[in-house]
């Protein structure tokens, strides 16, 4: 056991919480966006103005620009992954076919079947990484087979339960969109905070629809919220690291005082429910985007492209919510609690002051 141990720790395979879920599933989050989230966004502005270079298909491939950026998600998330695994070169390489192969058997739930198949491919990769005289064979062929072999095994089941998952919540929220604008809000956007990745969670499950609006509204709670309530703390630079950056950056200081999460997430247990109720707020463009926030102003993004994607008319009161939902409300409701919790005294002082 001693010799397996030391094994394992010399090619740097550690089974931890941490390295597969929140190391992986960041890089997960980083592949769809650079891939799915990106293509997209291409295609959209490519379409409102017209660009030639953005709309023209390329040579006989069928793909603008964006849509080659998109077909790739599968590969984008596998060698991300890799990355974040450490994977020697010709694992990472490996995993370019491992990615494919898990995005195109997994169907909806794609993203999901990938994240789990090219951990393990990766880590079987690095597991005969220069052990042999012909690594340059052996390597990419082990990694290649056991990736896209339990691919073949395993991402039709994922994909189907992660769809099936997402859909469940989807149809919940059309039923129940007071209660699940509130669930689903709240926790998207605490999923947003934590050193975990929200993006992906809402990409695994194909979170579109009703509850992708309410996603958005959640995530946007939290980053507007910490932005605008700690403003005093840390002014311009903390407004723009949190505001189109990420309210992750408050995490040290939540574990110091976990009252500090209140304000932004009651304010996303509001805006959340008057998302789904009253705005009637969608998100159906990439499903990545409804847990984005306002991280580079994807979240609006993504909503705006579903808009023009599905031919709605846009009326004002689309875009007055949208401003309200991802930005107006955040503000005020959150700088208004923490205005009370500094009140009572269960904030200080540079409670939410960041090293910046």
């Amino acid at each position: 056991m001693k010799k397996i141990r030391e094994f394992l720790r010399r090619k740097d395979i550690i089974f931890s919480g941490k390295r597969y879920g929140i190391d992986a599933m960041g890089a997960m989050a980083q592949g769809l966006f650079c891939t799915l989230l990106v293509g997209t966004i291409l295609n959209t502005i490519g379409q409102q103005f017209g660009i030639g270079i953005l709309t023209q298909t390329l040579g006989s491939t069928g793909y603008t620009v964006g849509g080659l950026a998109s077909a790739m998600v599968g590969p984008g998330i596998a060698v991300a992954i890799g990355v974040a695994l450490h994977a020697p070169g010709l694992v990472l390489f490996s995993l370019i076919p491992v990615g494919f192969a898990g995005n195109a058997i997994g169907g909806a739930g794609g993203p999901l079947a990938v994240y789990v198949v090219a951990i393990i491919a990766c880590e079987c990769g690095k597991l005969v990484s220069k052990e042999t005289k012909i690594d340059i064979l052996v390597t990419p062929i082990v990694t290649i087979l056991v990736g896209v072999g339990l691919a073949c095994v395993v991402a039709a089941p994922i994909g189907s339960a992660a769809k099936a998952v997402g859909q469940a919540i989807m149809w919940a929220t059309e039923l129940q969109p007071l209660l699940m604008g509130i669930v689903v809000s709240a926790l998207v956007g605490i999923a947003l905070t934590l050193p975990i990745s929200s993006a992906a969670i809402c990409a695994s499950f194909g979170l579109v629809g009703l509850a992708g609006g309410a996603a958005v509204a959640g995530c946007c709670a939290q980053m507007v919220g910490f932005a605008v309530m700690s403003f005093k703390e840390n002014r311009w630079g903390g407004l723009v690291a949190q505001g189109i950056g990420t309210s992750m950056l408050q995490m040290p200081n939540i574990i110091k005082n976990p009252r500090i999460w209140i304000p932004p997430t009651l304010a996303s247990m509001i805006t959340g429910p008057l998302a789904t109720c009253v705005f009637k707020l969608e998100m159906n463009g990439a499903p990545v985007s409804s847990g984005m926030g306002t991280c580079g102003f994807v979240g609006q993004i993504g909503v705006y492209t579903g808009w023009v994607d599905s031919g709605k008319v846009i009326t004002a009161m689309d875009w007055i919510g949208l401003v309200l939902i991802c930005f107006v409300l955040p503000a005020v409701l959150s700088w208004l609690f923490c205005a009370i919790l500094r009140k009572w005294g269960w904030i200080k002082e540079n409670d939410l002051k960041l090293a910046l």
